[in-house]
């Protein structure tokens, strides 16, 4: 243990942040901490650094900060521009030397550290004569780039990080994933770039309440063991309630009957005894679970085009490519390749410079780009919701509202007084009420925080039409796409990678230089990859998809046999546990008609819940049994549906 806090707590101009709360780090642990802004993130990375002091606590002599042996503690500050005058060379020379003794300076050592700050320092954009520029002549993105080199160089035990991707590119983003994986301290972090801490962080701390509360693994990781800790304590928290009730109405029945009076009594202080469950907070995000259809499902076939040339006033791509319904494709590439170009063509807001294109039948777009979120409107919120959906009662309205974080006194402001994030989270809910089967997208989560884009996430990963979309949040790439397009700069062509973003970074970082990413073998999927090598390499613009198209349907096929298994073996086992249950009533003849008509018996107040209770516990079962044949029935049909596929694909190939 390198540093420990027990029972520590910190005030702000005498209001408390931090209450009684523990705190570790552990050897060189990566770690994350998150939380709502104002929650007490920087107060305890204050306390770390030094710059701030736990107030003394002297009923607790155990209380305070440990630790296992002196080390250094270097931190990143959040800030843009800098009104430093000292040049970058005076700043690299103090901390290559900072700590170190006089025969440090001319050791060989101290020039390897240099060697190292030139390749940092080059690699990330900077040439060799920017070493004597001052560094307030810098913007405010390579200042922060300077000040992690220069951290990065004095090499403290523990490394603060607070904010440290704000106004970095991505390329500058992922060297510092990499520096952070790889530093040989401990690192503890703050961020709102959930990819970087998913690619970082060993240990996630949550500040909530004035406390803190540990989480092992990655954001991902975190955020499943929330959800699934508060689905945990929301039902205890139920059935808790549930029992309370039943007995207050025990009480009430029985407390005015001589016979029952003890009964009645002994039922209250029951509950006097009975330990209250804390009622748990809920969740920022809303998180959807169930489907989202669209009102028409649509052609299989949703877009084709053959020799598309996009462009404004020029043609920036030529490309051929269709999509097909249901399918969530991600558009990646830098700024000026040509994506919004290509989903304004898609939406039918830009006429094509050339070539073909066709829409299938009964395909219901939505268009979303940022002028769809610059609404102006004196409305309330409700009413301008409402406005478009007058057949909807109120009551239905203001849940559809909530289920886009807009609660209580939010749906009473002005549409004027919205943030950006707030006005794109509105338009989206009336976008998705419309229950389009085709979705266009152009940076739906631009200025909205994390809990609104774990909503937005959840929404499209449970939506089952189509969706086609651009956005440069990796963690929001890597949760909702399926598939991506990648507008690519250097070959001037467009690409089609059939699989997610998280699987196109794996393949990406595990491939040779200059070897084409679709065809880097995988362990995963060795057998689909070694089939897309023999794939023969087509014209420029067309995308590979077509040329993938038996790979993916045979991974399709795959998947698909998994799932058919796992729910055949699911509803076998419940039928197998149905027909137990049903031998072991057999024996007792008097309880099966219990047993199998629940609602034709009741439990009596305050006797045994023998009969009724095994009803209950029968019906339970016949519902699940009925839910899993249900699973495999949909399994069998997701089987049948890529057939079909198979069968089109197979006509198509005859017919060219």
């Amino acid at each position: 243990m390198l540093l420990e806090i027990r029972d520590g707590s910190v005030s702000r101009q005498g209001q408390p942040v931090l209450s009684h709360f523990d705190f570790e780090i552990r050897g060189t642990e990566k770690i994350a901490v998150v939380g709502r802004n104002g929650a007490g993130k920087t107060t305890l990375l204050d306390v770390l650094n030094g710059s701030a002091e736990l107030e003394l606590n002297e009923k607790n002599r155990e209380s305070g900060v440990k630790k296992a042996r002196a080390f250094t503690v270097g931190m990143l500050e959040q800030q843009t521009r800098s009104s430093d005058q000292r040049s970058v060379s005076v700043c690299v020379e103090e901390a290559v030397l900072s700590g170190r003794s006089d025969d440090f300076r001319f050791s060989e050592e101290r020039f390897a550290l240099e060697r190292e700050f030139e390749r940092m320092f080059t690699g990330l954009g900077f040439s060799k004569d920017d070493r004597e520029k001052k560094l307030s002549e810098f913007s405010g993105g390579e200042n922060v780039k300077i000040r992690l080199i220069l951290l990065l160089l004095a090499r403290p035990d523990v490394l603060i990080l607070d904010e440290p991707t704000n106004h970095l590119d991505l390329a500058s983003v992922e060297w510092l994933e990499m520096r952070v994986r790889d530093y040989p301290g401990a690192v503890v972090m703050v961020s709102h770039d959930r990819f970087f801490l998913d690619r970082t962080a060993d240990v996630v701390w949550e500040v909530s309440g004035g406390k803190l509360v540990r989480y092992p693994g990655n954001y991902t990781k975190y955020r499943e063991q929330k959800t699934a800790n508060l689905e945990k304590e929301r039902k205890a928290w139920e059935r808790q309630q549930d029992e309370i009730q039943k007995q207050k109405e025990l009480i009430e029945r029985f407390r005015h009957k001589p016979r029952k009076a003890a009964f009645a009594r002994s039922r209250k202080k029951m509950l006097e005894r009975m330990q209250p469950v804390q009622k748990p907070e809920e969740d920022d995000a809303v998180i959807r679970t169930g489907e989202i259809l669209p009102l028409r499902r649509g052609s299989k076939s949703v877009y084709e085009c053959e020799h598309l040339k996009i462009g404004y006033d020029r043609e920036i791509r030529e490309l051929s490519f269709r999509i097909r319904r249901g399918q969530k494709i991600g558009v990646m590439g830098a700024n000026g390749t040509g994506k919004s170009a290509f989903l304004r063509t898609l939406a039918g807001v830009l006429e094509p410079l050339g070539g073909k294109q066709s829409v299938g039948v009964n395909v219901d777009a939505a268009y979303f780009d940022q002028q769809s979120a610059s609404i102006t409107s004196d409305e309330r919120v409700i009413d301008w919701f409402h406005n478009r959906y007058p057949s909807l009662p109120e009551k239905e309205v203001r849940t559809i509202l909530a289920g886009y974080l807009f609660y209580g006194k939010d749906m009473g402001k002005k549409v004027n007084s919205l943030s950006g994030g707030e006005k794109a989270r509105l338009v989206l809910a009336s976008l998705m009420q419309s229950r389009p089967n085709l979705l266009i997208l152009d940076e739906p989560t631009n200025h909205m925080d994390i809990p609104a884009k774990e909503t937005l996430e959840s929404v499209f990963r449970n939506y089952r039409g189509t969706i086609v979309f651009v956005s440069h949040d990796r963690y929001f790439l890597g949760r909702v796409a399926e598939s991506l397009l990648i507008f690519e700069e250097e070959k001037d062509r467009v690409s089609y990678y059939p699989f997610g973003y998280n699987h196109y970074l794996e393949r990406r970082d595990r491939g040779d230089a200059g070897e084409d990413l679709s065809l880097v073998r995988s362990a995963e999927n060795q057998r689909l990859l070694d089939e897309l090598r023999a794939v023969p390499k087509g014209e420029r613009h067309r995308i590979r998809e077509l040329s993938t198209e038996e790979a993916i349907i045979s991974w399709e096929f795959e998947q698909n046999h998994r799932e058919r298994e796992k729910a055949e073996l699911f509803f076998r086992s419940l039928c197998e546990e149905w027909e137990k249950m049903l031998q072991k009533k057999r024996e007792i003849p008097e309880t099966l008609e219990a047993y199998m008509n629940p609602e034709a018996s009741e439990t009596r107040p305050g006797e045994p819940a023998a009969a009724g209770a095994e009803g209950a516990a029968a019906a339970e079962l016949r519902k699940r049994i009925e839910e899993a044949r249900d699973a495999w029935t949909e399994t069998l049909l997701a089987w049948y549906d890529i057939w079909q596929d198979t069968r089109e694909a197979a006509e198509e190939e005859k017919e060219s």
